[in-house]
Protein backbone atom coordinates (compact mmCIF):
# COMPACT_ATOMS: atom_id res chain seq x y z
CA UNK A 1 0.00 0.00 0.00
CA UNK A 2 1.28 3.63 -0.83
CA UNK A 3 1.89 6.39 1.18
CA UNK A 4 -0.01 9.72 1.22
CA UNK A 5 2.66 12.54 1.44
CA UNK A 6 0.27 15.17 3.24
CA UNK A 7 3.17 17.67 2.57
CA UNK A 8 1.24 17.97 -0.96
CA UNK A 9 -1.98 19.64 0.36
CA UNK A 10 -0.52 22.22 2.80
CA UNK A 11 -1.13 25.59 1.87
CA UNK A 12 -0.46 29.10 3.75
CA UNK A 13 -3.80 29.88 5.22
CA UNK A 14 -4.96 32.25 3.22
CA UNK A 15 -4.05 30.70 0.02
CA UNK A 16 -7.91 29.49 -0.54
CA UNK A 17 -9.37 32.70 0.50
CA UNK A 18 -11.04 35.11 -1.46
CA UNK A 19 -8.63 37.66 -3.44
CA UNK A 20 -11.48 40.46 -4.68
CA UNK A 21 -10.25 43.49 -2.18
CA UNK A 22 -12.18 45.50 -0.24
CA UNK A 23 -15.37 46.62 -0.22
CA UNK A 24 -15.22 50.36 -1.37
CA UNK A 25 -18.19 51.44 0.69
CA UNK A 26 -16.90 50.17 3.83
CA UNK A 27 -13.41 48.02 3.78
CA UNK A 28 -14.47 44.80 4.69
CA UNK A 29 -13.20 42.32 2.44
CA UNK A 30 -15.44 40.99 -1.13
CA UNK A 31 -16.42 37.25 -1.26
CA UNK A 32 -18.58 35.09 -4.02
CA UNK A 33 -21.53 35.22 -2.83
CA UNK A 34 -24.84 32.83 -4.32
CA UNK A 35 -28.49 34.14 -4.67
CA UNK A 36 -30.95 32.96 -7.21
CA UNK A 37 -29.97 35.12 -10.15
CA UNK A 38 -26.67 33.40 -9.51
CA UNK A 39 -23.30 33.90 -8.15
CA UNK A 40 -22.02 37.70 -7.44
CA UNK A 41 -19.18 39.41 -5.40
CA UNK A 42 -20.96 41.18 -2.19
CA UNK A 43 -19.65 42.84 0.83
CA UNK A 44 -18.72 40.26 4.18
CA UNK A 45 -20.46 43.10 6.48
CA UNK A 46 -23.97 42.22 4.93
CA UNK A 47 -26.81 43.27 5.88
CA UNK A 48 -24.79 46.79 7.27
CA UNK A 49 -23.62 47.06 3.84
CA UNK A 50 -25.40 46.38 0.56
CA UNK A 51 -22.18 46.40 -1.68
CA UNK A 52 -22.07 44.05 -4.69
CA UNK A 53 -20.88 44.10 -7.85
CA UNK A 54 -21.10 41.50 -10.84
CA UNK A 55 -18.94 38.08 -11.04
CA UNK A 56 -18.28 38.41 -14.10
CA UNK A 57 -17.59 42.43 -15.10
CA UNK A 58 -17.04 41.71 -18.57
CA UNK A 59 -19.27 39.57 -20.14
CA UNK A 60 -18.51 40.05 -23.48
CA UNK A 61 -16.57 37.86 -26.09
CA UNK A 62 -15.47 38.47 -29.61
CA UNK A 63 -16.45 35.85 -31.94
CA UNK A 64 -15.06 37.16 -34.77
CA UNK A 65 -12.98 40.09 -36.51
CA UNK A 66 -14.58 41.68 -39.53
CA UNK A 67 -11.33 41.94 -41.43
CA UNK A 68 -11.53 45.19 -43.75
CA UNK A 69 -14.39 46.39 -42.59
CA UNK A 70 -13.08 49.98 -40.75
CA UNK A 71 -15.06 51.28 -37.38
CA UNK A 72 -16.92 54.62 -39.15
CA UNK A 73 -15.92 56.35 -35.64
CA UNK A 74 -12.30 55.27 -35.68
CA UNK A 75 -10.87 53.02 -38.19
CA UNK A 76 -10.23 50.10 -35.87
CA UNK A 77 -11.42 46.59 -37.37
CA UNK A 78 -15.17 45.97 -36.29
CA UNK A 79 -16.09 42.38 -35.07
CA UNK A 80 -19.24 40.01 -34.20
CA UNK A 81 -19.24 39.88 -30.66
CA UNK A 82 -21.29 38.90 -27.84
CA UNK A 83 -22.84 40.28 -24.69
CA UNK A 84 -25.32 39.99 -22.36
CA UNK A 85 -28.13 41.03 -24.92
CA UNK A 86 -27.57 39.01 -28.00
CA UNK A 87 -24.90 39.17 -30.51
CA UNK A 88 -23.82 42.64 -32.41
CA UNK A 89 -21.44 44.31 -34.48
CA UNK A 90 -18.71 46.36 -32.39
CA UNK A 91 -15.22 48.10 -32.34
CA UNK A 92 -12.09 45.75 -31.68
CA UNK A 93 -10.87 49.18 -30.42
CA UNK A 94 -13.24 49.16 -26.94
CA UNK A 95 -13.47 50.50 -24.52
CA UNK A 96 -11.48 53.72 -26.52
CA UNK A 97 -13.97 53.53 -28.93
CA UNK A 98 -18.16 52.67 -27.95
CA UNK A 99 -19.35 52.05 -31.73
CA UNK A 100 -21.89 49.42 -31.94
CA UNK A 101 -24.73 48.68 -33.93
CA UNK A 102 -26.85 45.26 -34.36
CA UNK A 103 -26.76 42.59 -36.69
CA UNK A 104 -29.96 42.79 -38.06
CA UNK A 105 -31.68 45.66 -38.34
CA UNK A 106 -35.11 45.38 -36.85
CA UNK A 107 -38.45 45.24 -39.31
CA UNK A 108 -41.77 46.66 -38.98
CA UNK A 109 -44.27 44.31 -39.94
CA UNK A 110 -47.01 46.69 -40.02
CA UNK A 111 -49.31 45.07 -38.37
CA UNK A 112 -50.75 47.12 -35.63
CA UNK A 113 -50.23 46.13 -32.28
CA UNK A 114 -53.69 44.75 -30.43
CA UNK A 115 -52.96 45.96 -27.10
CA UNK A 116 -51.62 49.37 -27.23
CA UNK A 117 -53.28 50.45 -30.43
CA UNK A 118 -50.57 52.85 -30.88
CA UNK A 119 -47.78 50.94 -32.33
CA UNK A 120 -46.50 48.42 -34.84
CA UNK A 121 -45.23 44.96 -34.09
CA UNK A 122 -41.57 44.67 -35.21
CA UNK A 123 -39.31 41.78 -35.45
CA UNK A 124 -37.18 41.47 -33.10
CA UNK A 125 -34.28 38.94 -32.30
CA UNK A 126 -33.41 37.50 -28.46
CA UNK A 127 -30.13 36.51 -27.29
CA UNK A 128 -29.85 33.42 -28.48
CA UNK A 129 -30.57 34.03 -32.31
CA UNK A 130 -34.84 32.97 -31.91
CA UNK A 131 -37.40 35.53 -33.98
CA UNK A 132 -40.18 37.39 -32.20
CA UNK A 133 -42.56 39.62 -32.80
CA UNK A 134 -42.87 42.86 -30.72
CA UNK A 135 -44.46 46.25 -29.69
CA UNK A 136 -42.00 48.82 -31.01
CA UNK A 137 -43.98 51.12 -27.95
CA UNK A 138 -41.75 48.81 -25.64
CA UNK A 139 -41.82 49.68 -22.61
CA UNK A 140 -44.85 51.27 -22.30
CA UNK A 141 -46.30 48.14 -24.13
CA UNK A 142 -45.00 44.54 -23.68
CA UNK A 143 -46.93 42.73 -26.01
CA UNK A 144 -44.60 40.46 -27.87
CA UNK A 145 -46.14 37.47 -30.20
CA UNK A 146 -43.26 34.43 -31.06
CA UNK A 147 -45.19 33.57 -34.20
CA UNK A 148 -45.52 36.33 -37.46
CA UNK A 149 -48.21 38.60 -37.12
CA UNK A 150 -51.15 38.81 -40.07
CA UNK A 151 -53.15 41.80 -40.03
CA UNK A 152 -56.57 40.26 -39.79
CA UNK A 153 -59.04 40.61 -36.74
CA UNK A 154 -60.10 37.09 -35.06
CA UNK A 155 -63.38 36.54 -36.47
CA UNK A 156 -64.28 34.87 -33.18
CA UNK A 157 -63.56 37.20 -30.16
CA UNK A 158 -62.31 40.01 -32.44
CA UNK A 159 -58.68 39.87 -30.93
CA UNK A 160 -56.80 42.32 -33.74
CA UNK A 161 -54.13 40.24 -35.23
CA UNK A 162 -53.99 36.28 -36.02
CA UNK A 163 -50.81 34.47 -36.41
CA UNK A 164 -48.98 32.28 -39.10
CA UNK A 165 -48.11 28.89 -36.58
CA UNK A 166 -46.50 26.53 -39.43
CA UNK A 167 -48.72 27.09 -41.98
CA UNK A 168 -52.40 27.42 -40.17
CA UNK A 169 -53.57 30.73 -39.29
CA UNK A 170 -54.25 31.04 -35.72
CA UNK A 171 -55.85 33.60 -32.99
CA UNK A 172 -53.11 34.16 -30.45
CA UNK A 173 -55.51 34.36 -27.40
CA UNK A 174 -55.36 31.46 -25.39
CA UNK A 175 -58.88 31.69 -24.36
CA UNK A 176 -60.30 31.53 -27.97
CA UNK A 177 -58.39 28.83 -30.00
CA UNK A 178 -59.48 30.06 -33.27
CA UNK A 179 -57.86 27.97 -36.69
CA UNK A 180 -58.18 28.77 -39.70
Amino acid sequence: MSKIDHSLFSAHEHALDDNFGDCPECGKPLHIKNSKSGPFIGCTGYPECSFSKPLHDKQTTILKTLDGVACPECASDLAIKKGRFGMFIGCTNFPSCHHIEPIKEKEDTLVDCPKCKKGHLISRTNKYGKQFFACNHYPQCRYVLNFTPVNESCPDCGWGVLIDKKGQLQCPQPSCGFKK
